[in-house]
């Protein structure tokens, strides 16, 4: 009989075949091996608030500079600040549980003995901790759990079941990255509350390899032009939804604060958007080197506030 040809490679085994992937995950989950942490106990949850301290940098309030904000007193500013690290952390919470079930479709047809997958299980597992632990801070600080709102809330119950590969890690990469920068700030402030500063210590270091494992799968994925436009568009809508999700309008009534009065004063303050745009420039950057960012999407960016 005349040799049969090889059966053409699955895309899950060409990917298993990957070196360059397999040796990512394998340094990435030498990394969670040798450095991660059990909030439960790498967390003083016992220590009491320090009188006088903000639980982020004053700049990176949504009300800071404003007229508003000259209005209130310190005592006024300390607790917006503690409220809005809240929402920001509830969202992360959002966007977690999201993750974690992408991933679980990710992981779903491929090998479960490669690197790659067992990375990405290590990563969930991980989630489940920062989850774990964001809801015991927001609980400690005695608020409320905002969450992301209900449009953004029941988008993401859509979201986490149709996504597609850039778009489970090119959305990765952004909740992750705005996050990351504003946390190692809080980590590095010795002014801020030592509670917001351990939480974002542990956040910063375990969340660099997650955002080191979207990044790399994020460049795979090669997009013609139509399908560019249809991933540029729904990527738009992630940022626009997370990003302007970040600071429920629910929270100015903690400062004296009319909810609608603070959503349109923080729109329209350029101190805010400016913190935007830093904590976004980064992987704004990413995104586009990745064919992400487009005219089919710009106008969403900037109606988040991320890009001028």
């Amino acid at each position: 009989m005349p040799p049969q040809p090889a059966a053409t490679p699955t895309a899950p085994d060409r990917e298993r075949t990957a070196p360059d992937r397999e040796r990512t995950a394998e340094r990435l989950l030498a990394s969670s091996a040798k450095l991660s942490f059990n909030p439960l106990k790498d967390v003083d949850w016992d220590a009491a608030p320090v009188p006088g301290a903000y639980y982020c940098p004053p700049r990176h309030l949504s009300l800071y500079g404003t007229d508003l904000w000259e209005r209130m007193t310190d005592e006024e500013r300390i607790e917006l600040s503690k409220h809005e690290v809240a929402s920001i952390a509830s969202v992360g919470i959002w966007f977690e549980e999201i993750l974690m079930q992408m991933l679980l479709r990710h992981a779903f047809d491929r090998d479960p003995t490669s690197n790659h997958v067992q990375y990405a299980l290590t990563e969930i597992a991980d989630e489940c901790r920062h989850s774990i632990m964001f809801a015991r801070m927001i609980a400690k600080m005695g608020v409320p759990a905002y969450g992301a709102g209900f449009v953004a809330h029941n988008l993401g119950r859509l979201f986490k079941a149709i996504s597609t590969h850039s778009q489970t890690f090119g959305g990765t990469m952004y909740v992750e990255e705005i996050l990351d920068a504003f946390q190692r700030e809080v980590m590095n402030d010795e002014t801020l509350q030592p509670l917001t500063r351990q939480v974002s210590r542990i956040h910063v270091i375990e969340e660099a390899r997650h955002i080191s494992y979207a990044r790399e799968e994020l460049v795979r994925k090669h997009l013609g032009p139509i399908r560019r436009r249809y991933e540029q568009l729904f990527i738009g809508l992630i940022v626009y939804y997370a990003t302007t999700a970040l600071i429920h309008p629910r929270l100015y009534a903690a400062v004296g604060v009319d909810p609608k009065v603070g959503k349109a004063v923080a729109r329209a303050n350029p101190n805010w958007r400016a913190t935007k745009v830093e904590m976004a420039q980064k992987v704004v950057s990413v995104l586009d080197k990745a064919g992400l960012v487009g005219r089919t999407n710009r106008w969403l960016l900037r109606a988040a506030g991320v890009i001028g």
